[in-house]
């Protein structure tokens, strides 16, 4: 009789805990996205977690100075070196006028502008083979020093291979 009782106890135990495994659920849903770049021309970021979020230069409390962004690039073109050139003048804004903070803005060492004529930042035989080039972003501390505020700014990057034979 005990070995019954206990047969109907731990089988009514396991019905029980059955049902308490399938009363909770949990589930999460998320994004996935990959961009597999097409073999002849490519420029994307070596870390892509940072390309999408804005980008803290730091402040150095000690030197009164602030930091730039240094990244790299994973770059490569099948047939002709690649351009590049910035779409507009790099800076950051606190919103009054006057108090704007220049962006020296280069890609792997060649300083870029907003002059309409593209500037080479990869050579042919580099590019031909692909490479790991810097981007960096350095402040211009302006006549007077920087002035406390909230600065923002956006820095627009526009690459192109350059026409074969050019």
């Amino acid at each position: 009789m005990i070995k019954q009782c206990t047969a109907v106890a731990l089988m009514a135990m396991a019905g029980l805990t059955a049902d308490a495994v399938w009363a909770a659920r949990e589930e999460h849903t998320f994004e996935v996205s990959l961009i597999v770049p097409s073999r002849p021309f490519y420029i994307i970021p070596a870390e892509s977690d940072w390309i999408h979020r804005p980008q803290r230069l730091e402040w150095n409390h000690a030197k009164s100075s602030l930091g730039g962004l240094h990244k790299n690039f994973d770059v490569r073109h099948d047939t002709s070196a690649i351009e590049a050139r910035l779409e507009s003048s790099a800076y950051l804004s606190n919103g009054r006028a006057g108090e704007d903070i220049a962006l020296r803005v280069s890609f792997n060492g060649v300083e870029l502008s907003a002059d309409m004529t593209p500037r080479q930042v990869v050579s042919q035989e580099e590019a031909a083979t692909g490479k790991r080039v810097p981007l960096e972003i350095e402040p211009v501390q302006p006549p007077g020093g920087y002035r406390p505020g909230d600065y923002s700014g956006n820095v627009l990057l526009l690459f192109n291979a350059r026409t074969p034979g050019a």
